[in-house]
């Protein structure tokens, strides 16, 4: 897919990822180019600095979700991306209260379901549609000492997953973008992870470089730390193994 004339929509764009997603988008010249963010005071500051449309969106919120698509195809016409990229994380377990955990099941997976339900049948309808999930390589391997963002990031990889095997005959393609550390407010919260994570983290730029390019040749999997795949494959070809390495990390990370 190329970003060119095309309308593009992109969640949680005041910050981190999705403002660097915005600012290296608005590059390829779209037709139109919709930020949102829950933050309004952030989104309308990259909105305007970009020339683009921004909406305050609770990405946990079934309505926000259904009134971002319509109101921006009535004002811009249809979709052709939408990135679903607004996310959350804190270090927790089972023991962490059930709001927390609902908290967290909200923004960083039912946010994608809420925006899959207004955008599928129009998509359908029109036989074409890009679904940009932004997961994490958590999703694919798991975050020692956070429960919940491992969870959820699963559940995020595994609806995008459910959408391209069920709809990609009927034209609607779908990315799920799996990076590890990325130099983001995100990090700085995970002050467990900050010393692992902060050598091998890069820049939000240069996971919008690789999203472009991964949307160009519309694969599923978008891995800007290409370690992430190697990890992935060893986990899948012998998994006990790979558990029994991710306890010897948290043995030397955590010593009890």
């Amino acid at each position: 897919m190329e970003i060119k004339d095309k309308v593009v929509v992109v969640t949680g764009a005041g910050s981190g990822i999705g403002r660097a997603l915005a600012r290296r988008f608005a590059k390829e010249s779209p037709a139109a180019l919709i930020l949102a963010d829950v933050d309004e005071d952030s989104v309308s500051e990259v909105a305007t600095d970009l020339g683009a449309a921004s909406f305050r969106v609770d990405v946990a919120s079934a309505d926000d979700n259904q009134h971002l698509v319509s109101t921006t195809e009535e004002e811009f016409g249809p979709i052709d991306l939408f990135c679903a990229n607004a996310g959350i994380g804190f270090v927790g377990d089972e023991q962490t209260d059930p709001g927390e955990w609902d908290r967290m099941w909200q923004i960083n997976t039912m946010s994608h379901v809420h925006a899959a339900r207004a955008l599928i049948p129009g998509w359908l309808a029109r036989g074409e549609g890009y679904f940009l999930s932004t997961a994490s390589a958590a999703g694919l391997l798991t975050n020692l000492k956070a429960a919940q963002y491992s969870v959820t990031k699963h559940a995020a990889v595994a609806f995008a997953e459910w959408l391209s095997i069920t709809y990609g005959d009927h034209g609607v393609r779908v990315s799920c973008l799996c990076p590890m550390g990325v130099d983001t407010p995100l990090l700085d919260v995970a002050t467990e992870f900050h010393d692992l994570l902060s050598p091998h983290a890069i820049s939000p730029e240069s996971v919008a470089d690789e999203v472009v390019a991964g949307l160009q040749r519309e694969e599923f999997l978008i891995l800007p730390h290409q370690e992430v795949r190697k990890f992935f494959q060893n986990k899948a070809n012998d998994y006990d193994r790979w558990i029994g390495g991710m306890r010897k990390l948290q043995r030397n990370l955590f010593p009890e």
